[in-house]
């Protein structure tokens, strides 16, 4: 049964740093593109940054770029992601999910998610 367990997330004041954790299971993150998603208050979810199944690649969404830098620890079944400099348009609520194939039903399946709040 596929599984996400999103932590790491508290309220910080800007320019501090965070780092969430996604600890998988039910397949291996080895498998799969990996994706940390967010949802600001009030606003529609979005990709923060995807990494490829081998791992070597991360795609970030530009407000994000230079300062969010996600990884894995395939041992551990778990995906990072560290971010610094956070800033108040940083607020959101985090989670992580498999690239799963269109027609695969797993793709419906969300961790609860981890709240990020930057606020001085």
């Amino acid at each position: 049964q596929v599984q996400y367990v999103e932590s790491g997330g508290r309220s910080v004041q800007p320019g501090e740093s965070l780092t969430l954790s996604c600890a998988a299971s039910g397949f291996s993150i080895d498998n799969y593109a990996m994706t940390w998603y967010r949802q600001p208050p009030g606003k529609e979810r979005e990709i923060v940054a995807v990494m490829s199944r081998a791992g070597d690649n991360v795609v970030y969404r530009d407000t994000v770029k230079g300062r969010f830098i996600m990884s894995r620890d395939s041992d551990k079944n778990t995906v990072y992601l560290q971010m610094n400099s956070l800033n108040p348009e940083d607020t959101a609520l985090y989670y992580c999910k498999a690239a799963w194939p269109k027609s695969d039903m797993r793709g419906n399946i969300w961790g609860q998610g981890t709240q990020v709040t930057v606020s001085s």
